[in-house]
């Protein structure tokens, strides 16, 4: 399989995922992947849109408390996404 898009973490989500529930964080690595393979604009998944100025977001789990993810195009040319938060919704930068 060849990834077509770069994906890195911004050193806060770093430290955010290694908090992550189990499945949630099982759900986040299916998020990164599919950005991967298949960019950045992931219709598939629950409440994903855009947030404007190339951010995007959508929730990794319903419920209380509902999980999110935040990221954006870093740079369109070389194809690369940075994801800049993965947590509560309640504390999601948006």
């Amino acid at each position: 399989m060849t990834r077509t898009w770069i994906v890195k973490l911004s050193h806060k989500a770093e430290k955010q995922k290694e908090t992550l529930p189990e499945k949630v964080y099982n759900r986040f690595i299916t998020l990164i992947r599919e950005i991967e393979r298949d960019g950045p604009k992931r219709f598939n998944w629950h409440n994903y849109s855009s947030l404007g100025g190339g951010q995007y977001h959508c929730h990794l789990k319903k419920g209380h408390p509902t999980y999110v993810a935040v990221w954006e195009i870093v740079k369109d040319q070389v194809k690369i996404v940075e994801v800049k938060y993965v947590g509560t919704h309640g504390k999601a930068p948006y």
